[in-house]
C-alpha cells in the first residue's frame, strides 16, 4: 500500500513558527482534511532538512533559464548536506544564475525547511487558496505546499 502526505513548509528554510501558531495550523489542517484524523502533525527540527515529493519526483530546473538541473543537482545537494544544509547557495552551470537549492524549480514541489506541517493520507485532491492562506496566517509564515507519494 502506498501513502500520500500533504506538507506545508516555510518558504524560508530556516523559519519556524511559534508553537501556538503551529497548534492552530494543525487544527486547521485537520478541518481541511478530516480523513487524516490523528495523522496531522507539526514537526520542528534543529537542522534544515530536504522535504521531497517521493515518487512524484519529475525533475528540477534552473529558475532562470529553465534548463534541466538534474545533472548537477544531486552533487550540489550532496555538498550542501555535508554542512547540514546551512549553505544552500548555488550558481547554476547552465546560465551562471546565482540562486539556492531551495529556489530551484522543482517540477513537483520540494524544498528545505526546519519545520513541516503535514497530513498523512489526507484523502483530498487539493486545498484551496483560502485554506492555504489560513494556514500561512496561523503560522505567520509564507508557505510552500508539497505533495509526497511513497
Amino acid at each position: 500500500m502506498s501513502d500520500n502526505w500533504l506538507m506545508f513548509i516555510p518558504v524560508d528554510p530556516r523559519a519556524q513558527p511559534a508553537q501556538a501558531g503551529a497548534d492552530r495550523a494543525v487544527e486547521l489542517l485537520k478541518s481541511f482534511a478530516p480523513d487524516a484524523g490523528d495523522e496531522v502533525s507539526a514537526t520542528f527540527s534543529d537542522k534544515v532538512e530536504f522535504r521531497d515529493c517521493g515518487s512524484n519526483w519529475s525533475g528540477v530546473e534552473c529558475p532562470q533559464c529553465g534548463k534541466d538541473a538534474e545533472e548537477w543537482w544531486a552533487d550540489a545537494t550532496d555538498i550542501a548536506y555535508k554542512s547540514e544544509f546551512e549553505d544552500l547557495r548555488v550558481t547554476t552551470p547552465c546560465c551562471g544564475h546565482s540562486t539556492t537549492l531551495n529556489d530551484l524549480n522543482y517540477i513537483w514541489a520540494a524544498g528545505f525547511s526546519r519545520f513541516v506541517l503535514e497530513a498523512k493520507n489526507p484523502n483530498i485532491k487539493q486545498t484551496t487558496t483560502e485554506q492555504d492562506a489560513a494556514l500561512s496566517e496561523a503560522l505567520g509564515l509564507d508557505l510552500k505546499k508539497i505533495w509526497r507519494h511513497i
